[in-house]
């Protein structure tokens, strides 16, 4: 009981600090459902739907549907390619964009820390602007501590996103604090925080996320 207060109280701080310097910032609300197929040992084929809500979490401006395929090369690698399609409200209208990927997923454990590394190549195409290609770098750390019967497990994550237009830069980067947990054998679900930052015109601005997540496998 003592560390799972440590980790709230950890995800508390780091959600007040962020919150604090952020505070004109928009606060918004996501939730995430996924549905995972196992088709055989190696191969699987993954569901994903997330819906946001900013305006300070009044305000539907943005939903997803993703199809990703993925395949097991080695114990400690994945491979994948998928399609997503993005609705995203602007001037009252929800635009179009289409955004085929492929992907590749490291995995390894260190004295009980469970590291994921996922790198992601993006195609962006808008019905609205100039397509682009963007990569994503994402690396989460699952602590080597659980709690409870719900298998309770804190995680720190970070993603960075590299838009190639007129040459590479960065203009997003992720950075989340959550709890991960079994409700039953084949549902898991999270909750965090995550605070993003983008680049736009030269400046950075940040929002604070509050999100949960809830994945079911077959």
């Amino acid at each position: 009981m003592q560390k799972l207060s440590i980790a709230v109280a950890v995800l508390i701080l780091l959600s007040t600090v962020e919150l604090y310097a952020y505070e004109d910032d928009d606060f918004q609300f996501w939730n995430t459902e996924i549905e995972e197929f196992r088709v055989n040992k190696e191969t699987r084929v993954v569901l994903e739907e997330e819906f946001r809500w900013g305006g300070s979490g009044k305000e539907f401006y943005y939903q997803h549907y993703d199809l990703g395929f993925f395949y097991r090369l080695q114990k400690y690698l994945d491979v994948g390619a998928g399609y997503r399609h993005v609705l995203y409200k602007s001037k009252g209208k929800f635009q179009v964009e289409n955004e085929p990927y492929i992907a590749a997923i490291l995995s390894w454990d260190i004295k009980g820390f469970q590291f994921n590394d996922r790198s992601r190549l993006e195609y962006n195409h808008f019905d609205y602007k100039d397509d682009t290609w963007r990569y994503r770098n994402k690396i989460t750390v699952k602590l080597p501590w659980k709690f409870t019967r719900l298998e309770i497990q804190p995680y720190l994550s970070d993603e960075i996103f590299i838009l190639f237009d007129d040459g590479q830069r960065i203009n997003q980067n992720r950075f989340y604090a959550g709890l991960g947990m079994s409700i039953i054998r084949n549902l898991k679900a999270e909750i965090y925080y995550m605070l993003q930052d983008t680049k736009n015109s030269g400046q950075w601005t940040g929002i604070n996320v509050l999100g949960t997540k809830l994945k079911l496998s077959f």
